[in-house]
C-alpha cells in the first residue's frame, strides 16, 4: 500500500524496487529453513517473542531508505522477522492442537486472514492523511504492544503437549486424535528421529500448502488486473476482486474446525481442492465480472483450510522443524505464484495464466487423497 510512495523516495527504477522487494523473500524463505532448529534449541515462545519485536521494528526501515539497495537491506531484516514468526507461532498452535486434541488451526489461521482484512482497510484510511513513516510508527507500535501483552503470556505459561496429544493426527490422516501407529513418528526431540513415511506425510503437505500460497499470491497480485484489463471493471470493483477472495477464505477458516471435526481432514481438503479448481477456472474465464468475482470467492473457500492443515500435520509429525519445511515450501509457492502467470501472461493471455491455479487446486486435492490413503 506505501509502495508507490517509498518508491518516491528511494527514486527506485521498477527494476531495482523488484529486487529490493526480493530482499523481503528472501529474508523470509533463508529464515525459515533454520527456524525449526531455533524453536527446538530456545523454545517456541522465545523465539515468537525475538522475532515479533524485530518484525514490527523493520516497519521502519523501508520508510526510512533513501535508496533502493537500503531499502533492501530494509526488507530483509523484515523478512527474517517475518520467517521467525511464521514457523514460531505456526509451532505453538500445534502444541495448542495437540494438547486441545481438536482441529482448531484454521481458527488461528482465520484471524491471520481478518488482521489482514483489517490491516488493509485501517491502512486505506491512513495513508492519505500520513506520510509512510509516521503511518508505519502507529503499526509498528501495535506490533510491539501485541508482542508484550502476547508474549509474557506466553513465557510465563509455556505450552507442552502431552505425549498421547502429540501423536494425535499422526497416524490417523482424516485429522481427529486418535491412536498413534507403530512407526508412524510421534513428535521427535531432533529430524533424524522421524520416520521416513512421516517425512514423506511432511513433503506432501507441504506440496498442498505450496499449491494454497500460489493462489493466494497469484490473485493477490494480478486478480485485480484481470478484472480491470480483461473485463472492464473500474479501479473499485477490480479491487474487489482480492476482497472477495479473502473473505471467502476467511469464512472458510471459522468455518475450518468444525468441518475437519464433522468430515475429516482428506474428504475437507479434497473438496476444497475441487471447489478452488472450479472457482479459479469460473473466474479466469468468465465473460462478465460478476462472474468472475464468485470465481474468486469460491477460490478463496476452496483454498482456505489447505495451510492450515499442512501446518498441524507437518508439525504434529516432525514438531518445529515438520513446520519449517512446509512454511517454506508454501512461502515458495507464495513467490513462484505472480512471475510464472506474468511470464503466461505475456504469451498466452492473463486469464490463460491465472488457470495454472485451477491446475495447482486439483493437484492440491490429489495430493490430500494420497496423504490420506
Amino acid at each position: 500500500m506505501r509502495i508507490p510512495a517509498i518508491k518516491a523516495a528511494t527514486h527506485a527504477s521498477p527494476a531495482a524496487l523488484g529486487l529490493a522487494l526480493l530482499g523481503l523473500s528472501c529474508g523470509a524463505v533463508a529464515t525459515m529453513t533454520v527456524s525449526g532448529a531455533l524453536c527446538r534449541r530456545f523454545g517456541s515462545g522465545r523465539i515468537l517473542v525475538a522475532a515479533g519485536t524485530l518484525l514490527s521494528l523493520a516497519l521502519l526501515l523501508p520508510p526510512l531508505a533513501r535508496s533502493a539497495p537500503w531499502l533492501g537491506l530494509g526488507l530483509v531484516a523484515f523478512g527474517v522477522g517475518y520467517g521467525c514468526v511464521n514457523v514460531s507461532m505456526n509451532s505453538i498452535a500445534v502444541d495448542v492442537v495437540a494438547a486441545l486434541r481438536r482441529p482448531v488451526m484454521p481458527s488461528f489461521h482465520a484471524a491471520w486472514s481478518l488482521g489482514g482484512l483489517a490491516g488493509a482497510g485501517l491502512g486505506g484510511l491512513l495513508a492519505p492523511h500520513l506520510a509512510p513513516l509516521p503511518h508505519l510508527a502507529i503499526a509498528s507500535l501495535l506490533g510491539l504492544a501485541v508482542t508484550v501483552v502476547c508474549g509474557r503470556m506466553l513465557l510465563a505459561h509455556p505450552l507442552t503437549a502431552p505425549p498421547a496429544a502429540q501423536a494425535a493426527g499422526a497416524g490417523e490422516p482424516n485429522g481427529r486424535p486418535g491412536r498413534p501407529r507403530s512407526g508412524a513418528g510421534t513428535r521427535p526431540g531432533s529430524p533424524p528421529g522421524v520416520r521416513a513415511q512421516a517425512w514423506r506425510v511432511v513433503g506432501l503437505f507441504g506440496l498442498i500448502a505450496l499449491c494454497s500460497a500460489y493462489a493466494e499470491g497469484a490473485i493477490g497480485d494480478w486478480g485485480a488486473l484481470h478484472l480491470r484489463q480483461d473485463l472492464g471493471a473500474g479501479p473499485g470493483l477490480a479491487a474487489a476482486g482480492y476482497a472477495a477472495f479473502a473473505l471467502a477464505e476467511a469464512c472458510g477458516r471459522l468455518a475450518g474446525s468444525w468441518l475437519l471435526s464433522r468430515l475429516g481432514q482428506t474428504m475437507v481438503l479434497v473438496a476444497g481442492g475441487l471447489t478452488a479448481c472450479a472457482g479459479m477456472l469460473a473466474a479466469a474465464l468468465a465473460p462478465v465480472v460478476f462472474v468472475a468475482l464468485a470465481g474468486f470467492a469460491l477460490t478463496g473457500l476452496g483454498v482456505a483450510n489447505m495451510f492450515p492443515a499442512a501446518m498441524t500435520r507437518a508439525g504434529l509429525l516432525a514438531g518445529p522443524y515438520g513446520v519449517a519445511v512446509a512454511s517454506t515450501l508454501g512461502y515458495g509457492g507464495f513467490l513462484l505464484g505472480p512471475p510464472a502467470i506474468g511470464f503466461l501472461a505475456s504469451s498466452a493471455g492473463l486469464g490463460t495464466g491465472l488457470t495454472t491455479v485451477s491446475a495447482l487446486a486439483l493437484a492440491a486435492a490429489a495430493l490430500a487423497f494420497l496423504a490420506g490413503s
